[in-house]
């Protein structure tokens, strides 16, 4: 099933998000699955630069070379508390299996993974469910990756929208975010503000800063909001199975939770912005294409 009904299409613009059920069948998701865990297995920390995935919970921004050079690559960035921190007498270090440490695998498993460019830009449903949307003329596929979302150490991702990070003019981003496994208020599932894409404004996008690292610049004329969206009434959560997508428009306001569980959360998620129209992809974002790998064009 990729074609959506009108009563889904009328769910999607009145809350900004629209969960999807067994839009991959249990063959496709087990392969994407067994994928993610060859990944991990693979993953090695002699000369890793140990990158950890942070966040405004963690009172800092990722923002190393490492993590600036990924936008064409498939690199590790691991749980913050998998680290334990240098020190004068030794440096960083795991404090958990390689495989328990990763946070997150990015940012071009599109483009350089076979499996999940079978499943991304190989996709007739996923080109299917994109012209049924009508959200783009000419979709382009950026930011494919893995969130693991590990036992126990799994981190909260605080409230946000995603056209702050991956910023256009005008805002056009759009997730697709793919349960690889049973997602549940107990590992970590999702959790979204319904509507809030009809009253949020995209007044700050993430950038690479002049002097290195990133940081948020204001959108020039576009008036924050006064909203404090983490204390307002109306959050739901999004608990769904695996084979599940997710559709998340770029302005909704979402988040999860920390996993306290001994689960892990397993999901695939690319975006897609528009690449026509004149709609422009801010050369100051922190994820830029290069010569060698553009945006790929979904269609």
């Amino acid at each position: 099933m990729a074609a959506l009904s009108p009563a889904q299409l009328a769910q999607w613009k009145e809350d900004g998000y629209l969960v999807i059920p067994g839009f991959f069948d249990a063959a496709e998701t087990a392969e994407m699955l067994g994928r993610v865990h060859e990944l991990l297995a693979s993953f090695r920390p002699e000369g890793h630069p140990l990158t950890a995935f942070k966040t405004a919970a963690d009172g800092e921004h990722v923002g190393d070379d490492y993590f600036l050079g990924s936008g064409d690559q498939v690199r590790y960035f691991l749980e913050p508390s998998a680290l334990a921190p240098a020190t004068a007498d030794a440096p960083a270090a795991l404090r958990v299996a390689p495989e328990r440490a990763v946070n997150k695998i990015g940012h071009a498993l599109a483009v350089r993974d076979p499996v999940f460019r079978r499943h991304t830009l190989e996709s007739d449903k996923v080109l299917a469910l994109a012209r049924c949307l009508g959200e783009h003329e000419s979709p382009r596929v950026l930011q494919s990756m893995v969130i693991c979302k590990q036992p126990r150490i799994g981190g909260q991702v605080p409230c946000h929208n995603d056209s702050t990070f991956l910023y256009t003019s005008p805002p056009s981003a759009i997730g697709c975010w793919i349960a690889l496994e049973d997602c549940t208020p107990d590992n970590g599932c999702l959790s979204f503000l319904p509507g809030s894409h009809q009253q949020a404004r995209i007044a700050s996008r993430f950038v690479r800063a002049p002097n290195g690292g990133t940081t948020f610049e204001a959108v020039p004329g576009v008036e924050p909001n006064a909203e404090k969206w983490d204390e307002m009434d109306g959050w739901r959560e999004a608990p769904c199975a695996a084979g599940t997508l997710v559709l998340i428009h770029g302005s909704v306001m979402h988040r999860s939770p920390p996993n306290h569980s001994d689960k892990t959360r397993m999901i695939y998620t690319f975006h897609m912005i528009e690449g026509a129209n004149g709609v422009v992809y801010d050369a100051k974002n922190w994820l830029q294409p290069t010569a060698a790998m553009p945006f790929p064009a979904l269609f």
